[in-house]
Formats: structure tokens, C-alpha cells, sequence
């Protein structure tokens, strides 16, 4: 592999430095116009030379919540497709959720979606294995077997269904701790969102659509941080989205209990008075909340108590999602605009700096799924994993140039911040200059 040597970028958005990579690692940092240990500035040499000069250098993102749909419904997404949607959007590895057909029940199915995660080459791809048998949430699926395969399986979610039982969400805790898993909820009590199509609240009572309480994720996210300080084991919350939910994570970290949460990236920006115009690009699981819902949400995410974002990437076809709201299939894509989002909504509020950025989409996510080799520092000897972002780039979205195989975004035709120009795959170029490689 050539050396490449990135000129002039802003490490986690610091100084500007120079980074040479050689191979798959990082052979050297230095600030512009210093020298380095040898006594001379990073010599180029024949390296090739990526001018960065007022762009962001970040680890590579980890996205933790990402549906890629292979096997089974390739029609919306492919393990490539997929892999290429989140290059694009400055990825490096994402966790490949379980709701495909077959489900990712089994060492076989997991070892399938990662070896197509090799094949594609775009970003590293990480199953997670279902909680229980089908996503039925009857009795648990093989998580030994699963951990245990080639693929390495360390965090389980039934996500699309809540693990609405709690012996059954008991007993997974419990098994988890032996390999040091997590169980990652879908926080949906069932029984109180039946016939749900959007948020419970003023826009819900005025349009007349089935409400969805806070209190069906709330109520859920309660039982299980105390289930999981109980056993002693890790629980991770998916796409929170109330104030409620952020409060019980609060408190349940206040007592050191092994809790972290994600939001996405919609649950940042979007509120449910989208919902007025009946496009069922905005129906998605959980639902679009109220603004003060949103304002917690951000604050929660600079401050800590949420751990990560997590895209939630949910592709599908047109024809699920071009047709009338109640039939409309529940999900949004959101690898390619992910970035974008953030920047606009907790970097230029001030609510986060690059350094927060990096924090929450590499260092927080790869910690939490046990992921070697991703969210490490950018400095001599660590990975080549790297995403560089120009942030005073603006845009309007069109999903017609997605590389994702869906178009179901809810940001086209909206300006957003920023553009990932390069990303690197320890070391390899994936994207350049906004393009795949």
C-alpha cells in the first residue's frame, strides 16, 4: 500500500497537523511547521498528498444501530450497498442489526453478514445477534454459539421488537456477562403501542393518528436499568427519544450502574409537527417527538448521559414507503447525512466541539460494542482509520446520488452543513473527494 500524507488538517478539530500514513497505520503527526523527533518536518517523499487545509480529521465513525438488510431483503439494502452508504458518510465499521430473513439468530447467519462485511471492503461490519429465537421473544437465541463464531458477536438486540418479557430479558443479561456482551434494547412496551403511528400528543389528537406514548419507552428503559444493575451486566437503550427516557439514564448512571443509551441523528433535528403533511418519509420507530423532547435529547448528548449517535439507518423500498401513512413502513436511511446533522445540531449550537463529535461517534460506540481496532486516537502507531470532513461545505440533499440502495431520507430538498471528502479504511481511501474510491 502507498503512503499517503494528509496536509494541514484539524485533528479533532485542534491545530492544524500534518498525518502521514503508511500502510494500514499512522507513521507520524506533526503540527505544521514544527519538526518531529528526527529533527525535520514530515517529508512527503513519495507519498500521496491529500491538501486538507481547513478540514476536520476525525477517527473513523462507528455507527452502532444499522440495518443492512442482507439476507433477505436486498431489494432495500445490500451488505455493499450499505457498507458504500456509510464510507460515503465518513464510516468505518458499522453493527449490522439482526432483524433480516433469516434473522441473525445463529453462529451461521452472523458469520454470513460478516464475511460479507470483508467482501465489500467499503467498512468493517459487525453483526449483532438477535436476543431471542426470530425476534420472537421466546426463548433465547444461541448467544454463546454466536460470540463464539468467527464473527465475534458481542452485542445482542431484538431491535424492531422490545424484549418485552423480563425473565426473558433477565436471563440474556445474565448470559452476556460471560463473554462481557451487552443487550441492547428496543425499549417499546407493546401493549401500549398498539395501533401507534406517531407520537402521543397535540399533533396525534388534531390529526387523528394512533398516539405513541413516551411512557411505552420509558417504562421499559425503567425496568431494565434496574434489571440490569440486578444481575450486573451491560444494557445499552437504542434510539432514545423522550426527556422521560433521558432522565431514568441519568439517574440509573448516577447509581454506577452499567447503562449507556444512542440517539439518532433525526431525533435531533426532527420533531413531530412533521407529521402534518402525512409524507411517510417521516414515520419512523420510535416516532418524531416534540421540540422539548428534541432540546433534552441534544443536552443529554452534550453532556453525557447519551453516550453516542447512532444512525438507525432503515432502508426500504419505494413502494413502502410512497403509499399512504398508515401503510407506510417505519424507518428512515440516514448513514450519508448522519455527519451533516450533528454538525448543524450540537457543533454549530455550540453544544459540542469535534472533539465531542469524535467522542461520540468513534471513542463512545467502539467502546461499547468491544470493537478493536476502531475509536483510537489519531497519533502515531494507531490504525488508519480516519475521516476527514470539510465543515464549510453546504449542501441540499438529494437522494437521488445516495449510494445507499433506498431513498427514504427525510432531508431532501434540506440544506445541511458539512461533506465527508476522504475516508479511510486502515489506510486504504474508500472515499475521495466525496466520491467512493
Amino acid at each position: 500500500m502507498s503512503k499517503i500524507l494528509i496536509r494541514g488538517a484539524k485533528v479533532l478539530g485542534g491545530e492544524p497537523q500534518d498525518v502521514l500514513i503508511d500502510g494500514e497505520t499512522i507513521a507520524a503527526t506533526a503540527r505544521q511547521g514544527e519538526i518531529d523527533w528526527n529533527g525535520a518536518g514530515i517529508d512527503a517523499g513519495d507519498a500521496t498528498v491529500v491538501e486538507a487545509e481547513g478540514q476536520i480529521l476525525l477517527p473513523g465513525l462507528v455507527d452502532l444501530h444499522t440495518h443492512l438488510r442482507e439476507p433477505g431483503r436486498e431489494d432495500s439494502e445490500t451488505v455493499l450497498t450499505g457498507t458504500k452508504a456509510a464510507a460515503v458518510g465518513g464510516f468505518t465499521a458499522v453493527h449490522a442489526m439482526a432483524n433480516t430473513f433469516p434473522v441473525a439468530d445463529t453462529a451461521g447467519v452472523v458469520e454470513q453478514v460478516w464475511r460479507l462485511g470483508k467482501e465489500s471492503g467499503y467498512c468493517d461490519v459487525q453483526p449483532i445477534g438477535a436476543v431471542t429465537v426470530g425476534l420472537e421473544g421466546k426463548q433465547l437465541a444461541e448467544l454463546g454459539a454466536m460470540h463464539d463464531s468467527a464473527a465475534g458477536v458481542r452485542v445482542f438486540s431484538d431491535d424492531g421488537k422490545c424484549v418485552d418479557d423480563a425473565v426473558i430479558m433477565r436471563r440474556a443479561l445474565e448470559y452476556v456477562k460471560a463473554f462481557d456482551g451487552v443487550v441492547a434494547q428496543h425499549a417499546q412496551e407493546p401493549r401500549l403501542t398498539e395501533g401507534a403511528q406517531m407520537n402521543e400528543g397535540i399533533v396525534s389528537a388534531e390529526l387523528g393518528l394512533g398516539g405513541w406514548p413516551a411512557v411505552a419507552e420509558e417504562s421499559i428503559i425503567a425496568r431494565d436499568v434496574l434489571l440490569a444493575a440486578h444481575v450486573g451486566s451491560r444494557v445499552h437503550i437504542c434510539h432514545l427519544s423522550t426527556a422521560g427516557s433521558v432522565e431514568i439514564v441519568r439517574w440509573a448512571k448516577s447509581k454506577g450502574w452499567n447503562v449507556t443509551a444512542e440517539v439518532t441523528p433525526h431525533h435531533l433535528l426532527l420533531t413531530d409537527e412533521l407529521v402534518r403533511s402525512y409524507n411517510p418519509v417521516y414515520k419512523v420507530n420510535p416516532p418524531l417527538r416534540t421540540e422539548a423532547d428534541v432540546l433534552a435529547l441534544r443536552e443529554a448528548l452534550a453532556d453525557g448521559t447519551i453516550d453516542c449517535v447512532a444512525t438507525d439507518h432503515a432502508p426500504h423500498p419505494h413502494e413502502d414507503k410512497d403509499c399512504e401513512w398508515a401503510a407506510a413502513a417505519m424507518g428512515m436511511v440516514g448513514l450519508e447525512t448522519a455527519l451533516s446533522v450533528v454538525q448543524q445540531t450540537m457543533v454549530e449550537t455550540g453544544l459540542l466541539d469535534w472533539a465531542g463529535v469524535a467522542d461520540r461517534m468513534s471513542f463512545r460506540p467502539a467502546a461499547i460494542g468491544r470493537l478493536d481496532g476502531h475509536g483510537r486516537p489519531v497519533s502515531a502507531g494507531e490504525p488508519a482509520n480516519l475521516t476527514l470532513v470539510d465543515p464549510a461545505y453546504r449542501g441540499v440533499v438529494d437522494p437521488a446520488g445516495f449510494a445507499s440502495r433506498s431513498r427514504n431520507t427525510p432531508y431532501e430538498g434540506r440544506e445541511l452543513p458539512g461533506r465527508v471528502t476522504h475516508t479511510f479504511l486502515r489506510g486504504r481511501a474508500t472515499v475521495v473527494d466525496g466520491k467512493l474510491a
